[in-house]
Protein backbone atom coordinates (compact mmCIF):
# COMPACT_ATOMS: atom_id res chain seq x y z
CA UNK A 1 0.00 0.00 0.00
CA UNK A 2 2.89 2.50 0.95
CA UNK A 3 4.68 1.85 -2.24
CA UNK A 4 1.57 2.27 -4.45
CA UNK A 5 0.96 5.41 -2.49
CA UNK A 6 4.08 6.77 -3.67
CA UNK A 7 3.76 6.05 -6.89
CA UNK A 8 0.45 8.25 -7.31
CA UNK A 9 2.25 10.96 -5.38
CA UNK A 10 5.33 10.76 -8.14
CA UNK A 11 2.84 10.49 -11.27
CA UNK A 12 0.66 13.07 -9.56
CA UNK A 13 3.50 15.61 -9.09
CA UNK A 14 4.66 15.44 -12.73
CA UNK A 15 1.25 15.99 -14.04
CA UNK A 16 1.26 18.79 -12.39
CA UNK A 17 4.55 20.09 -13.89
CA UNK A 18 3.13 19.18 -17.22
CA UNK A 19 0.15 21.31 -16.84
CA UNK A 20 2.04 24.01 -15.29
CA UNK A 21 4.79 24.45 -18.04
CA UNK A 22 2.42 23.27 -21.15
CA UNK A 23 1.02 25.32 -23.92
CA UNK A 24 -2.41 24.90 -25.70
CA UNK A 25 -2.39 22.35 -28.56
CA UNK A 26 1.40 21.70 -27.61
CA UNK A 27 1.74 17.50 -27.54
CA UNK A 28 3.54 16.32 -24.39
CA UNK A 29 4.21 12.96 -22.76
CA UNK A 30 2.29 11.53 -19.84
CA UNK A 31 3.21 12.13 -16.87
CA UNK A 32 4.65 8.32 -16.32
CA UNK A 33 7.49 9.24 -18.38
CA UNK A 34 8.57 10.77 -15.49
CA UNK A 35 9.24 7.25 -13.14
CA UNK A 36 12.06 5.39 -13.52
CA UNK A 37 11.51 2.09 -14.72
CA UNK A 38 10.81 0.25 -11.21
CA UNK A 39 8.59 -2.18 -10.60
CA UNK A 40 5.16 -0.35 -9.01
CA UNK A 41 5.06 -2.35 -5.72
CA UNK A 42 8.89 -0.64 -5.38
CA UNK A 43 8.61 2.69 -7.25
CA UNK A 44 10.84 5.19 -5.26
CA UNK A 45 10.57 8.59 -8.27
CA UNK A 46 14.07 9.92 -9.29
CA UNK A 47 15.68 7.68 -7.35
CA UNK A 48 17.74 4.99 -7.94
CA UNK A 49 17.50 1.42 -6.20
CA UNK A 50 20.48 0.61 -3.85
CA UNK A 51 21.27 -3.14 -2.28
CA UNK A 52 19.50 -1.59 0.87
CA UNK A 53 16.43 -0.35 -0.29
CA UNK A 54 15.68 -2.05 -3.48
CA UNK A 55 12.22 -4.71 -3.30
CA UNK A 56 12.68 -8.19 -4.65
CA UNK A 57 12.12 -10.13 -6.83
CA UNK A 58 13.97 -7.67 -9.41
CA UNK A 59 16.29 -9.46 -11.30
CA UNK A 60 20.03 -7.68 -11.52
CA UNK A 61 20.31 -6.23 -15.31
CA UNK A 62 23.78 -4.46 -14.45
CA UNK A 63 27.13 -5.56 -12.83
CA UNK A 64 26.46 -8.07 -10.20
CA UNK A 65 26.67 -6.24 -6.42
CA UNK A 66 29.91 -6.68 -4.38
CA UNK A 67 29.90 -9.06 -1.55
CA UNK A 68 30.36 -6.78 2.15
CA UNK A 69 31.92 -8.39 5.29
CA UNK A 70 29.48 -10.35 7.30
CA UNK A 71 26.66 -9.51 4.89
CA UNK A 72 25.46 -12.39 2.31
CA UNK A 73 24.95 -10.61 -1.34
CA UNK A 74 21.24 -10.13 -1.86
CA UNK A 75 19.90 -10.94 -5.35
CA UNK A 76 18.24 -7.61 -6.43
CA UNK A 77 21.84 -5.92 -8.01
CA UNK A 78 21.20 -2.86 -9.49
CA UNK A 79 18.16 -1.02 -12.07
CA UNK A 80 18.87 0.47 -15.03
CA UNK A 81 17.02 3.81 -14.84
CA UNK A 82 16.30 5.37 -18.61
CA UNK A 83 18.28 9.01 -19.06
CA UNK A 84 18.55 11.26 -21.74
CA UNK A 85 21.49 12.73 -23.29
CA UNK A 86 22.45 15.29 -21.00
CA UNK A 87 21.32 13.25 -18.09
CA UNK A 88 24.14 10.71 -19.54
CA UNK A 89 27.15 13.46 -20.01
CA UNK A 90 26.50 14.82 -15.97
CA UNK A 91 26.34 11.11 -15.17
CA UNK A 92 29.73 10.95 -16.85
CA UNK A 93 31.56 13.81 -15.29
CA UNK A 94 30.05 12.91 -12.28
CA UNK A 95 31.33 9.30 -12.24
CA UNK A 96 27.92 8.55 -11.27
CA UNK A 97 25.70 5.32 -12.93
CA UNK A 98 22.55 7.54 -12.62
CA UNK A 99 21.45 11.12 -12.36
CA UNK A 100 17.59 12.17 -12.20
CA UNK A 101 16.64 15.45 -12.98
CA UNK A 102 16.46 18.04 -10.29
CA UNK A 103 19.54 15.99 -8.56
CA UNK A 104 22.13 18.35 -7.45
CA UNK A 105 25.95 16.63 -8.72
CA UNK A 106 28.87 17.68 -8.48
CA UNK A 107 30.56 17.49 -11.89
CA UNK A 108 34.28 17.48 -13.96
CA UNK A 109 34.96 20.20 -16.27
CA UNK A 110 36.52 19.13 -19.69
CA UNK A 111 36.58 22.80 -20.95
CA UNK A 112 36.25 26.75 -19.28
CA UNK A 113 35.83 29.62 -21.05
CA UNK A 114 36.14 32.66 -20.36
CA UNK A 115 36.36 36.20 -22.17
CA UNK A 116 37.48 39.71 -22.01
CA UNK A 117 34.00 41.07 -20.05
CA UNK A 118 33.86 38.30 -17.29
CA UNK A 119 37.50 37.07 -17.45
CA UNK A 120 38.65 39.62 -14.61
CA UNK A 121 36.09 39.16 -12.62
CA UNK A 122 36.88 35.57 -12.77
CA UNK A 123 40.20 35.50 -11.80
CA UNK A 124 39.70 38.96 -9.09
CA UNK A 125 37.35 36.12 -7.20
CA UNK A 126 39.64 32.89 -8.12
CA UNK A 127 42.84 34.67 -6.57
CA UNK A 128 41.19 36.50 -3.72
CA UNK A 129 39.67 33.01 -2.82
CA UNK A 130 42.66 30.48 -3.36
CA UNK A 131 45.31 32.74 -2.92
CA UNK A 132 47.66 34.66 -5.16
CA UNK A 133 50.40 32.09 -5.86
CA UNK A 134 47.46 29.70 -7.06
CA UNK A 135 47.43 27.61 -9.87
CA UNK A 136 44.41 26.66 -11.86
CA UNK A 137 43.20 23.06 -12.47
CA UNK A 138 44.17 22.22 -15.11
CA UNK A 139 46.23 24.85 -17.55
CA UNK A 140 45.24 22.92 -21.02
CA UNK A 141 41.38 22.97 -20.17
CA UNK A 142 41.01 26.97 -19.72
CA UNK A 143 39.95 28.79 -22.91
CA UNK A 144 40.76 32.73 -22.75
CA UNK A 145 39.44 34.43 -26.15
CA UNK A 146 38.88 38.37 -26.01
CA UNK A 147 36.25 39.01 -28.09
CA UNK A 148 33.54 41.43 -26.30
CA UNK A 149 34.94 45.03 -26.16
CA UNK A 150 38.29 45.10 -28.90
CA UNK A 151 38.20 47.52 -31.22
CA UNK A 152 37.53 50.26 -29.16
CA UNK A 153 39.52 53.23 -27.53
CA UNK A 154 37.79 53.03 -24.38
CA UNK A 155 40.76 52.57 -21.65
CA UNK A 156 38.89 50.23 -19.50
CA UNK A 157 37.87 47.99 -22.09
CA UNK A 158 41.90 48.07 -23.39
CA UNK A 159 42.27 47.05 -19.52
CA UNK A 160 40.58 43.77 -19.24
CA UNK A 161 42.40 42.69 -22.35
CA UNK A 162 45.79 43.42 -20.44
CA UNK A 163 44.66 41.85 -17.25
CA UNK A 164 43.82 38.50 -18.98
CA UNK A 165 47.29 38.62 -21.11
CA UNK A 166 49.34 39.14 -17.31
CA UNK A 167 46.85 35.98 -15.79
CA UNK A 168 47.79 33.44 -18.84
CA UNK A 169 51.32 34.61 -18.64
CA UNK A 170 51.30 33.86 -14.98
CA UNK A 171 49.99 30.60 -15.59
CA UNK A 172 51.09 29.33 -18.59
CA UNK A 173 47.69 28.84 -20.16
CA UNK A 174 47.72 26.97 -23.22
CA UNK A 175 44.52 28.15 -25.42
CA UNK A 176 45.23 32.25 -25.46
CA UNK A 177 43.69 33.85 -28.28
CA UNK A 178 45.04 37.29 -28.27
CA UNK A 179 44.98 40.41 -30.18
CA UNK A 180 48.00 42.52 -29.84
CA UNK A 181 47.64 45.12 -32.39
CA UNK A 182 44.24 45.96 -32.72
CA UNK A 183 44.36 48.26 -36.13
CA UNK A 184 44.79 45.55 -37.93
CA UNK A 185 43.15 42.43 -36.86
CA UNK A 186 44.62 40.14 -39.41
CA UNK A 187 48.59 40.50 -37.90
CA UNK A 188 46.99 38.72 -34.94
CA UNK A 189 47.23 35.10 -36.32
CA UNK A 190 46.34 34.28 -32.70
CA UNK A 191 43.35 36.52 -32.45
CA UNK A 192 39.91 34.73 -33.25
CA UNK A 193 36.98 36.60 -32.67
CA UNK A 194 33.65 35.83 -31.43
CA UNK A 195 34.06 33.23 -28.83
CA UNK A 196 31.01 30.99 -29.15
CA UNK A 197 32.28 30.24 -33.06
CA UNK A 198 36.33 30.29 -32.25
CA UNK A 199 35.16 27.61 -29.53
CA UNK A 200 33.39 25.73 -32.43
CA UNK A 201 36.14 26.20 -34.78
CA UNK A 202 39.42 25.46 -32.74
CA UNK A 203 38.15 21.85 -31.83
CA UNK A 204 36.78 22.74 -28.06
CA UNK A 205 33.47 21.96 -28.64
CA UNK A 206 33.35 17.80 -28.42
CA UNK A 207 30.16 15.44 -27.82
CA UNK A 208 29.57 14.07 -24.20
CA UNK A 209 32.01 16.87 -22.48
CA UNK A 210 30.95 19.31 -20.29
CA UNK A 211 32.09 22.67 -21.53
CA UNK A 212 31.24 26.19 -19.18
CA UNK A 213 31.66 29.52 -20.54
CA UNK A 214 31.19 32.85 -18.80
CA UNK A 215 28.49 33.69 -20.92
CA UNK A 216 25.00 32.89 -21.55
CA UNK A 217 25.50 32.38 -24.71
CA UNK A 218 27.94 29.07 -24.44
CA UNK A 219 24.63 26.98 -24.63
CA UNK A 220 25.94 27.41 -28.64
CA UNK A 221 28.18 24.47 -28.24
CA UNK A 222 25.49 21.93 -26.90
CA UNK A 223 25.12 21.71 -31.04
CA UNK A 224 27.84 19.35 -30.15
CA UNK A 225 26.34 16.62 -28.18
CA UNK A 226 28.17 18.30 -25.37
CA UNK A 227 26.22 19.72 -21.95
CA UNK A 228 27.87 23.71 -22.80
CA UNK A 229 26.02 26.54 -20.18
CA UNK A 230 26.83 29.85 -19.25
CA UNK A 231 27.57 30.66 -15.78
CA UNK A 232 28.49 33.46 -13.40
CA UNK A 233 32.09 34.82 -12.52
CA UNK A 234 31.65 33.10 -8.56
CA UNK A 235 31.54 29.67 -10.46
CA UNK A 236 33.92 30.26 -12.92
CA UNK A 237 36.41 31.38 -10.50
CA UNK A 238 35.84 27.82 -8.25
CA UNK A 239 36.48 26.18 -11.63
CA UNK A 240 40.14 27.76 -11.92
CA UNK A 241 40.57 26.55 -8.55
CA UNK A 242 38.88 23.06 -8.89
CA UNK A 243 37.78 21.77 -12.03
CA UNK A 244 34.60 20.83 -10.47
CA UNK A 245 31.21 23.01 -10.19
CA UNK A 246 28.17 21.56 -8.07
CA UNK A 247 25.03 22.25 -10.37
CA UNK A 248 21.49 20.68 -10.61
CA UNK A 249 20.32 18.44 -13.26
CA UNK A 250 17.84 20.01 -15.68
CA UNK A 251 14.67 17.84 -16.93
CA UNK A 252 14.77 17.37 -21.13
CA UNK A 253 12.48 19.32 -23.24
CA UNK A 254 12.29 17.85 -26.45
CA UNK A 255 11.16 19.51 -29.92
CA UNK A 256 10.72 17.30 -32.72
CA UNK A 257 11.52 19.09 -36.54
CA UNK A 258 10.32 16.93 -39.15
CA UNK A 259 9.96 17.83 -42.93
CA UNK A 260 11.98 19.50 -45.32
CA UNK A 261 13.23 23.20 -45.17
CA UNK A 262 11.25 25.30 -47.52
CA UNK A 263 14.16 27.29 -49.53
CA UNK A 264 13.19 30.79 -47.60
CA UNK A 265 13.94 29.17 -44.32
CA UNK A 266 16.83 29.15 -42.27
CA UNK A 267 17.54 27.74 -38.99
CA UNK A 268 16.95 30.98 -37.29
CA UNK A 269 13.00 31.15 -37.83
CA UNK A 270 13.41 28.14 -36.16
CA UNK A 271 14.49 28.49 -32.82
CA UNK A 272 12.09 32.29 -33.16
CA UNK A 273 9.24 29.80 -33.58
CA UNK A 274 9.90 27.96 -30.97
CA UNK A 275 11.10 30.97 -28.34
CA UNK A 276 7.85 32.43 -29.48
CA UNK A 277 6.16 29.14 -29.23
CA UNK A 278 7.04 28.54 -25.27
CA UNK A 279 7.76 32.26 -23.97
CA UNK A 280 11.34 33.31 -22.97
CA UNK A 281 10.64 31.32 -19.31
CA UNK A 282 9.49 28.18 -21.13
CA UNK A 283 12.45 26.14 -20.61
CA UNK A 284 13.85 28.02 -17.43
CA UNK A 285 16.27 25.70 -16.08
CA UNK A 286 15.28 22.83 -18.75
CA UNK A 287 17.28 21.12 -21.61
CA UNK A 288 15.85 21.80 -24.91
CA UNK A 289 16.75 18.88 -27.30
CA UNK A 290 16.71 18.98 -31.05
CA UNK A 291 16.01 16.27 -33.11
CA UNK A 292 14.33 15.09 -36.13
CA UNK A 293 14.47 14.66 -39.70
CA UNK A 294 15.05 18.44 -40.51
CA UNK A 295 17.86 18.97 -37.85
CA UNK A 296 19.53 15.88 -38.97
CA UNK A 297 19.58 17.41 -42.47
CA UNK A 298 21.56 20.18 -40.80
CA UNK A 299 25.06 21.35 -41.31
CA UNK A 300 26.61 22.33 -37.58
CA UNK A 301 26.24 25.94 -38.22
CA UNK A 302 22.72 25.89 -38.39
CA UNK A 303 22.70 23.36 -35.67
CA UNK A 304 24.37 26.14 -33.77
CA UNK A 305 21.95 28.55 -34.36
CA UNK A 306 19.56 26.41 -32.54
CA UNK A 307 21.62 26.17 -29.27
CA UNK A 308 22.84 29.66 -29.17
CA UNK A 309 19.49 31.07 -28.70
CA UNK A 310 18.22 28.65 -26.33
CA UNK A 311 19.18 30.96 -23.22
CA UNK A 312 16.35 33.03 -24.58
CA UNK A 313 13.58 30.47 -23.64
CA UNK A 314 14.97 30.32 -20.19
CA UNK A 315 17.19 27.05 -21.39
CA UNK A 316 20.05 25.90 -19.22
CA UNK A 317 21.52 23.80 -22.36
CA UNK A 318 20.61 23.24 -25.37
CA UNK A 319 21.54 19.90 -27.29
CA UNK A 320 21.68 18.07 -30.47
CA UNK A 321 23.12 14.40 -30.87
CA UNK A 322 26.28 13.97 -32.35
CA UNK A 323 26.23 12.26 -35.70
CA UNK A 324 28.45 12.35 -38.98
CA UNK A 325 27.84 15.68 -39.87
CA UNK A 326 29.38 16.27 -36.33
CA UNK A 327 32.15 13.58 -36.47
CA UNK A 328 32.96 15.45 -40.12
CA UNK A 329 33.21 18.66 -38.35
CA UNK A 330 35.66 17.68 -36.21
CA UNK A 331 37.94 15.68 -38.40
CA UNK A 332 41.50 17.61 -37.75
CA UNK A 333 40.15 20.10 -35.42
CA UNK A 334 40.88 18.53 -32.00
CA UNK A 335 43.23 15.10 -31.40
CA UNK A 336 41.12 14.99 -28.11
CA UNK A 337 39.29 11.25 -27.69
CA UNK A 338 36.07 11.89 -26.97
CA UNK A 339 32.59 9.78 -26.77
CA UNK A 340 28.97 10.76 -28.00
CA UNK A 341 26.09 9.77 -26.06
CA UNK A 342 22.73 9.45 -26.83
CA UNK A 343 18.77 9.64 -25.08
CA UNK A 344 17.42 6.51 -24.61
CA UNK A 345 14.19 5.70 -26.55
CA UNK A 346 12.26 5.54 -23.24
CA UNK A 347 13.99 8.66 -21.93
CA UNK A 348 12.20 10.78 -19.42
CA UNK A 349 11.34 14.17 -21.10
CA UNK A 350 9.02 16.54 -19.32
CA UNK A 351 7.47 17.57 -22.44
CA UNK A 352 7.87 17.26 -26.27
CA UNK A 353 6.42 19.33 -28.90
CA UNK A 354 6.20 18.92 -32.76
CA UNK A 355 7.20 20.82 -35.86
CA UNK A 356 6.44 20.18 -39.73
CA UNK A 357 9.10 22.86 -40.95
CA UNK A 358 7.77 22.81 -44.07
CA UNK A 359 4.61 24.55 -43.08
CA UNK A 360 5.91 27.14 -41.47
CA UNK A 361 6.97 30.89 -42.60
CA UNK A 362 10.06 33.66 -42.19
CA UNK A 363 9.27 35.09 -38.53
CA UNK A 364 10.55 38.18 -36.67
CA UNK A 365 10.83 38.80 -33.04
CA UNK A 366 9.60 42.51 -32.72
CA UNK A 367 11.32 44.96 -29.80
CA UNK A 368 11.48 44.24 -27.00
CA UNK A 369 11.64 40.64 -26.58
CA UNK A 370 12.70 37.61 -28.22
CA UNK A 371 9.35 35.65 -27.58
CA UNK A 372 7.60 38.66 -29.50
CA UNK A 373 6.82 36.33 -32.85
CA UNK A 374 5.43 37.82 -35.54
CA UNK A 375 5.53 36.85 -38.89
CA UNK A 376 7.79 38.88 -41.29
CA UNK A 377 4.78 39.52 -43.93
CA UNK A 378 3.05 41.07 -41.37
CA UNK A 379 5.76 43.56 -40.54
CA UNK A 380 5.80 45.06 -43.83
CA UNK A 381 4.75 48.71 -42.67
CA UNK A 382 7.81 48.65 -40.90
CA UNK A 383 10.31 51.10 -42.06
CA UNK A 384 13.42 50.72 -40.73
CA UNK A 385 16.98 52.67 -40.70
CA UNK A 386 19.52 50.20 -40.80
CA UNK A 387 20.71 46.29 -40.80
CA UNK A 388 22.88 44.32 -39.08
CA UNK A 389 24.26 40.61 -39.99
CA UNK A 390 26.81 39.44 -37.73
CA UNK A 391 27.37 37.90 -34.03
CA UNK A 392 27.51 34.04 -32.53
CA UNK A 393 23.86 33.57 -33.85
CA UNK A 394 23.83 35.33 -36.85
CA UNK A 395 27.41 36.07 -38.22
CA UNK A 396 28.69 32.57 -39.32
CA UNK A 397 29.83 31.59 -42.87
CA UNK A 398 26.35 30.33 -43.63
CA UNK A 399 24.71 33.45 -42.48
CA UNK A 400 26.87 35.29 -44.97
CA UNK A 401 26.20 33.40 -47.64
CA UNK A 402 22.79 33.11 -47.33
CA UNK A 403 22.45 37.19 -47.12
CA UNK A 404 24.39 37.29 -50.19
CA UNK A 405 22.40 34.58 -51.82
CA UNK A 406 19.23 37.09 -51.24
CA UNK A 407 21.18 40.09 -52.36
CA UNK A 408 21.98 38.39 -55.82
CA UNK A 409 18.82 36.92 -55.94
CA UNK A 410 17.29 40.15 -56.63
CA UNK A 411 20.51 42.33 -58.09
CA UNK A 412 19.59 45.29 -55.92
CA UNK A 413 20.91 47.90 -54.02
CA UNK A 414 20.37 48.22 -50.30
CA UNK A 415 18.00 51.14 -49.33
CA UNK A 416 19.58 51.44 -45.70
CA UNK A 417 23.05 51.07 -44.26
CA UNK A 418 23.75 47.34 -44.12
CA UNK A 419 26.75 46.63 -41.59
CA UNK A 420 28.71 43.24 -41.75
CA UNK A 421 30.26 41.64 -38.98
CA UNK A 422 32.30 38.11 -39.64
CA UNK A 423 32.42 36.15 -36.18
CA UNK A 424 35.81 35.24 -36.63
CA UNK A 425 39.13 35.35 -38.62
CA UNK A 426 38.16 31.87 -40.49
CA UNK A 427 34.66 33.91 -41.40
CA UNK A 428 35.81 36.74 -42.49
CA UNK A 429 37.85 35.26 -44.81
CA UNK A 430 35.20 32.52 -46.29
CA UNK A 431 33.35 36.02 -47.00
CA UNK A 432 36.15 36.66 -49.59
CA UNK A 433 37.48 33.83 -50.87
CA UNK A 434 34.66 30.90 -50.84
CA UNK A 435 31.56 31.21 -54.00
CA UNK A 436 28.04 32.07 -53.17
CA UNK A 437 25.88 28.48 -54.53
CA UNK A 438 23.97 30.07 -57.48
CA UNK A 439 26.00 33.42 -58.17
CA UNK A 440 28.47 32.32 -61.27
CA UNK A 441 31.43 32.09 -59.11
CA UNK A 442 30.79 35.33 -56.90
CA UNK A 443 31.89 35.70 -53.42
CA UNK A 444 29.86 37.12 -50.54
CA UNK A 445 32.14 40.37 -49.89
CA UNK A 446 31.89 40.78 -54.72
CA UNK A 447 28.15 40.77 -53.91
CA UNK A 448 28.11 42.91 -50.74
CA UNK A 449 29.92 45.46 -52.24
CA UNK A 450 27.76 45.33 -55.42
CA UNK A 451 24.72 45.85 -53.45
CA UNK A 452 26.07 48.76 -51.00
CA UNK A 453 26.53 47.43 -47.90
CA UNK A 454 29.57 48.72 -45.69
CA UNK A 455 33.09 46.65 -45.80
CA UNK A 456 33.13 43.58 -43.52
CA UNK A 457 34.23 44.46 -40.30
CA UNK A 458 37.13 43.20 -38.27
CA UNK A 459 35.95 40.05 -36.38
CA UNK A 460 34.33 40.68 -32.98
CA UNK A 461 31.01 40.83 -31.05
CA UNK A 462 30.71 44.22 -31.93
CA UNK A 463 27.27 46.26 -31.59
CA UNK A 464 25.61 42.83 -30.19
CA UNK A 465 26.13 43.89 -26.79
CA UNK A 466 26.42 47.71 -27.45
CA UNK A 467 29.66 48.40 -26.12
CA UNK A 468 31.44 51.97 -25.74
CA UNK A 469 29.99 54.30 -28.46
CA UNK A 470 33.21 54.11 -30.75
CA UNK A 471 32.03 50.72 -31.15
CA UNK A 472 31.39 49.76 -35.26
CA UNK A 473 27.56 49.75 -35.78
CA UNK A 474 26.55 50.79 -32.05
CA UNK A 475 23.18 52.25 -32.73
CA UNK A 476 23.83 55.56 -30.71
CA UNK A 477 20.15 57.17 -31.78
CA UNK A 478 16.93 55.66 -31.35
CA UNK A 479 16.59 53.92 -34.73
CA UNK A 480 15.21 50.79 -36.08
CA UNK A 481 17.21 47.80 -37.01
CA UNK A 482 16.72 44.61 -38.69
CA UNK A 483 19.69 42.10 -37.09
CA UNK A 484 20.78 38.86 -37.50
CA UNK A 485 21.51 38.82 -33.10
CA UNK A 486 20.20 37.13 -30.33
CA UNK A 487 18.77 39.65 -28.21
CA UNK A 488 15.98 42.61 -28.43
CA UNK A 489 16.09 44.09 -25.34
CA UNK A 490 16.04 47.61 -24.78
CA UNK A 491 19.94 48.95 -24.99
CA UNK A 492 21.13 45.69 -25.99
CA UNK A 493 22.67 47.15 -29.35
CA UNK A 494 23.16 50.83 -27.80
CA UNK A 495 21.04 53.11 -27.41
CA UNK A 496 18.17 52.27 -25.10
CA UNK A 497 15.15 53.82 -27.03
CA UNK A 498 16.39 51.85 -30.20
CA UNK A 499 14.10 49.09 -31.66
CA UNK A 500 15.41 45.95 -33.10
CA UNK A 501 13.74 43.11 -35.29
CA UNK A 502 15.43 39.66 -34.89
CA UNK A 503 15.80 38.08 -38.17
CA UNK A 504 17.22 35.06 -39.99
CA UNK A 505 20.02 36.47 -42.77
CA UNK A 506 17.67 36.15 -45.51
CA UNK A 507 15.07 38.36 -43.76
CA UNK A 508 17.96 40.92 -42.46
CA UNK A 509 19.15 41.15 -46.51
CA UNK A 510 14.99 41.57 -47.47
CA UNK A 511 14.59 44.12 -45.20
CA UNK A 512 18.07 45.84 -46.53
CA UNK A 513 16.85 46.11 -49.77
CA UNK A 514 13.19 47.03 -48.63
CA UNK A 515 13.72 49.16 -46.31
CA UNK A 516 11.03 48.17 -44.26
CA UNK A 517 10.87 44.70 -42.05
CA UNK A 518 10.57 42.31 -45.84
CA UNK A 519 9.73 38.86 -46.28
CA UNK A 520 12.34 37.31 -48.02
CA UNK A 521 10.35 35.32 -50.33
CA UNK A 522 9.61 38.87 -52.15
CA UNK A 523 13.34 38.31 -53.72
CA UNK A 524 14.29 34.74 -53.77
CA UNK A 525 13.88 33.15 -57.05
Amino acid sequence: MAASSTLATGAAASACLLKEAGRPNSPVLSSSSFLPAFPQECARPHRRTSRRDACPPVQAIAAPPTKEAGRAPITTGSVKSAMTLTQKILARASERPYVAPGENVWVNTDVLMTHDVCGPGTIGIFKREFGEKAKVWDKEKVVIIPDHYIFTADPRANRNVDILRDFVQEQDIKYFYDITDRSNFKANPDYKGVCHVALAQEGHCRPGEVLFGTDSHTCNAGAFGQFASGIGNTDAGFILGTGKLLIKTPPTMRFVLDGTMPPYLLAKDLILQIIGEISVSGATYRTMEFTGTAVEAMTMEDRMTLCNMVVEAGGKNGVVAADATTFAYLEGKTRAPYEAVYSDGDAPFIEEYRFDVAKLEPVVAKPHSPDNRDLARNCRDKKIDRVYIGSCTGGKTEDFLAAAHLLHSAGEQVKVPTFLVPATQKVWADVYTLPVPGAGGKTAAQIFEAAGCTTPAAPSCAACLGGPRDTFARMNEPQVCVSTTNRNFPGRMGHKEAEIYLASPYTAAASALAGFVADPRDYLN
